[in-house]
């Protein structure tokens, strides 16, 4: 045995019935994250697991020059709020991003709010932040060691003074200020028993929507809807562009459909004072509505009915029934219709993703016409700031190669064009030293995946170069191409390629997508990252002892399964933060609303699908002879109260008890739990900087891959 990994006590006793099938849990004992069990368990892996990311060959090299690299300054676009302009900026290396204020586009910018005073090490994290309507003050959420509970204060926008108010419990909210800046909606748990600081398992249920009127307490708030009968129903309030409408949105889980009610603010004679007289729009869960702006009584929505690449429909409220709905953007042909928004009183902001990649067009509020379409190169946008009432909007455009580059428009002025307004050069690294392209390779079943690969101009297809490949698929989300210093220093200094496989399960081409990979079409997923590997292996990229596989969250469950499905494929796999027990998740905080992508283990058609592939439960239940697995690293975090680390703990646990003690198992099975961490929003830039310099460093050791200058 190559690594003595710690002993953990297995509870061969703990047996669970699943409609008739009994399946061992012996570690069920590390669901306890309170336990002293627990916690010697963890020190005990973390003493085995740092001490070895520390002294990996290159790890000192790549941490210098990936805090080298990621020093460069980072900005959101600017958002009009009253007559002043805000937007975040990190000057290269702050722990957390600041938030300034201008009084115009071209005035010098001060200091609005900057959470990095609020801690020592960065780990109080601004997690929503809204402005009211004319910017009378700023209600901001603030997330500690990661954790998705928010507490939410206020401070009045013009003094920045603090006012007193304070709302606890805050989870999964919306933040919705009324026009007249008197209150606010928020969602809160205040049935949840027990602790709420992101290391509890508890499940999150009974959310309510409340009101808060400033200059009142937490306890004086108005509860304004609650759902009794339907303890796992999430709702979230938008108030409406003209501040007459609440328009309220209620999901059941991750599934992309949602009931639509709404309330006329103006009908309310004494005001906002008690549970709403909501009027039901849609009150089922067959299709997606998003509120996009309204006329009056005509509502202006983006949905996946009849449509499951999006198109957008005209409601109105005088006549809601479905027979009078009207199309006013059709759906596409191929491209799938991304985020709508409304600028300038009449026109219509307009995203389509085509084969992953973003468009951009104006178009006509009234006619839903294009107008034109914007100056994009080839990537994604990844900020849009604009306002209904206001004539100007920005957008930033980012791609592998690119960091950032937000543009400007003013639609008040004669024949206007989208203007450079601000570009962020990276130091030390060329985008001409870089190609990127885009490929379509075929998976199991024959369906083609786009895949984008980014690596040195005129490589060789030797098979001598290392691969990190990057999944997700799952829940809608499209990965499109992003700015990650971390990769290009992987690209440029170990000689790798990196390769990014939009498999199913993700948005990409919208519902059909989507539904391809989830469900009982689960396995989808793992075959399309498997093709993946093996096209790259074909095309004369890699071998498989070259290829380190990545995911977080649903991509840790996607590269935990195909872990174990193919262990000859791979040569190394980083799993973050992965949901490794497809049997349990639905018991612990918000798991339970993943069950609309996943199914639940409650159901026993759906126990069938989950048995199939759930990492934790198809590792080598002991050790064997011929057993050997890719180099593993896992990563999670002590606060991560979204997918809770019970996960990897159970995971690792049983990995190095049927693996790590088999004979020809030479290669690491490790975990690395952070502190005062949790699922990844709001990580200080520190803690990320070290976190992808342990994970490249692993990589660089277990391959055998050497820094090149």
């Amino acid at each position: 045995m190559a690594f003595k990994y710690p002993e953990a006590r297995r509870d061969e006793s703990k047996v669970d019935d699943y409609h008739g099938t009994k399946i061992q849990d012996p570690y069920a004992w590390l669901q306890d994250p309170d336990s002293e069990e627990t916690k010697a368990f963890v020190e005990e892996q973390n003493k085995l697991t740092m001490p070895y990311l520390e002294q990996c060959t290159v790890k000192d090299r790549f941490h210098q020059r990936l805090t080298e690299l990621y020093d460069y300054p980072k900005y959101s676009c600017p958002y009009k709020r009253g007559q002043r302009y805000f937007y975040f900026h990190n000057q290269g290396l702050q722990n957390q991003d600041v938030l300034y204020v201008q009084d115009s586009l071209d005035a010098p910018a001060t200091v609005f709010f900057d959470p990095n005073k609020l801690s020592e090490d960065g780990t109080v994290a601004l997690k929503m932040g809204r402005l009211s309507e004319e910017c009378e003050y700023f209600a901001y959420g603030l997330s500690t060691s990661g954790s998705d509970w928010v507490t939410v204060r206020f401070l009045k926008a013009d003094d920045l003074s603090e006012l007193p108010d304070v709302l606890e419990r805050v989870k999964f909210s919306c933040l919705a200020w009324t026009h007249d800046a008197k209150g606010i909606f928020y969602n809160s748990y205040p049935l949840q028993d027990g602790k709420a600081d992101g290391t509890e398992t508890t499940s999150n249920l009974n959310q309510k929507l409340f009101y808060h009127v400033i200059g009142t307490s937490q306890s004086e708030d108005v509860l304004v809807a609650e759902f009794p009968d339907h303890p796992k129903w999430h709702s979230g309030v938008t108030v409406s562009d003209d501040g007459r409408y609440a328009v309220l949105s209620i999901t059941e889980g991750c599934e992309p459909v949602n009931q639509l009610w709404y309330c006329d603010l103006q009908q309310l004679p004494n005001g906002i004072s008690g549970l709403l007289p909501w009027v039901k729009l849609v009150d089922n869960f067959e299709a997606q509505y998003s509120y996009i702006t309204n006329e009056g009584s005509v509502f202006t929505f983006r949905t996946n009915l009849d449509a499951p690449r999006y198109r957008l429909i005209n409601i109105d409220l005088q006549k809601p029934e479905k027979a009078s709905w009207t199309t006013l953007i059709p759906q596409h042909e191929k491209d799938v219709l991304g985020f709508v928004a409304c600028v300038n009183q009449h026109h219509l902001l307009v995203n389509y993703v085509h084969d992953v990649k973003d468009i951009l067009q104006l178009c006509e509020l009234s006619t839903g016409k294009l107008i034109r379409d914007l100056p994009l190169d080839v990537g994604t946008v990844a900020g849009l700031s604009c306002k209904k009432k206001h004539p100007d909007f920005f957008y930033k455009f980012t791609s592998f190669t690119t960091p950032g580059i937000i543009y400007h428009c003013d639609l008040s002025k004669p024949n206007p064009e989208p203007t450079v307004f601000r570009e962020v050069e990276v130091k030390g690294i060329q985008p001409s030293d870089y190609e990127t392209n885009q490929v379509f390779y075929p998976s199991k079943d024959g369906t083609k995946i786009p895949m984008f690969l980014v690596h040195a101009r005129g490589i060789k297809k030797d098979g001598s170069h290392p691969v990190f490949l990057y999944g997700y698929g799952g829940f809608e989300n499209s990965i499109q191409p992003y700015y990650n210093v971390a990769y290009l220093l992987f690209v440029r200094h170990l000689g790798g390629i990196l390769a990014v496989a939009n498999i199913r399960g993700g948005g990409e081409y919208g519902q059909t997508w989507h539904k391809g990979g989830s469900l009982g079409n689960k396995q989808n997923c793992f075959d399309d990252f498997q093709c993946a590997a093996e096209y790259l292996i074909r095309e004369g990229y890699t071998t498989p002892s070259h290829i380190a596989i990545n995911g977080a969250s649903n991509g840790g469950l996607l590269v935990g399964a195909c872990v174990n499905q193919r262990p000859d494929l791979f040569g190394c796999a980083v799993a973050e933060v992965g949901v490794m027990d497809m049997l349990k998740f639905h018991k612990f905080t918000i798991g339970h609303a993943w069950t609309t992508d996943y199914g639940c283990a409650d159901n026993p058609d759906q126990f069938q699908w989950l048995i199939k592939y759930s990492p934790l439960h198809n590792l080598p239940p002991a050790p064997r002879d011929d057993l050997s697995y890719p180099a593993v690293l896992l990563l999670t975090a002590d606060h991560d109260d979204r997918v809770v680390p019970l996960h990897t703990l159970k995971y690792v646990a049983q990995l190095q008890y049927g693996v790590g003690r088999s004979p020809g198992q030479k290669q690491p099975l490790l975990v690395r739990v952070d502190t005062r961490s949790g699922h990844g929003a709001g990580k200080p830039t520190s803690k990320a900087i070290l976190e992808d310099a342990h994970i490249f460093s692993f990589i660089a050791q277990t391959l055998g891959l050497t820094w090149k200058e």
